[in-house]
């Protein structure tokens, strides 16, 4: 039987996909010597922020989703951050291949919302692997599962994941709106010629007086 070791060993900003991508470098080792046909490799990727401190900046950023400093040992939790698929070809020994990793920067995704609140540092991840490998047999190939024990802690910089964002969004955010409340900010814009949201976004707040909720 296979006997498979994972590593992540880096993280890095895709900068020519079509949409936000962070690669993750997975290293595999295969200890018996035996030769791999492939491994049809799954691979489902949680946050940890209960393996971090969080600076009081931090902390008052993050209220929305864990509340009050004072119950953070109850509410902060694993965080399922999303599932990866690749097929690891052909290797004897070791194999290092790339898990591509898609991205949002709508900041109503938990996982969005929690990496905005962070100021600097590391971001724990952990990797639970799963799949089918495949070995040479009598009648040219064997399958054996990857034993759902297989794990890798990852402590991902947060400067990678505003590369990331700044490559494919730089100097901006990203807000969610219902429909209506578009298509009024549409009208509003094209009503009075403004040339960018922004600009429409600014026209709306210096209508407001300070302190008073818009109508």
């Amino acid at each position: 039987m296979a006997d498979l070791k994972f590593q992540v060993v880096g993280a890095r900003a895709e900068p020519y996909a079509a949409v936000p991508t962070l690669v993750f470098t997975l290293r595999i080792e295969e200890a018996s010597g035996q030769p791999i046909h492939a491994i049809a490799l799954r691979c489902q990727v949680q946050i940890e922020p209960n393996r971090r401190s969080h600076s009081p900046a931090e902390q008052a950023r993050l209220l929305e989703m864990f509340g009050v400093p004072g119950r953070w040992g109850e509410t902060v939790k694993p965080l399922l951050w999303t599932h990866l698929s690749v097929m690891v070809p052909r290797f004897q020994g070791a194999v290092t291949v790339d898990l591509p990793m898609t991205c949002t920067y709508d900041f109503e995704v938990t996982a969005a919302k929690y990496f905005e609140g962070l100021d600097d540092g590391e971001i724990p991840l952990l990797f639970l692997f799963s799949g089918s490998v495949f070995t040479p047999g009598a009648s040219g190939f064997m399958v054996e599962r990857v034993p759902w024990v297989k794990e890798a802690a990852f402590r991902l910089p947060v400067r990678v994941w505003r590369e990331v964002m700044d490559l494919y969004f730089p100097n901006s955010a990203w807000i969610r709106l219902q429909r209506e409340s578009l298509d009024a900010l549409q009208r509003f814009k094209a009503e009075r010629a403004l040339p960018t949201w922004d600009d429409a976004v600014a026209a709306l707040l210096a209508c407001v007086p300070l302190g008073e909720a818009p109508s």
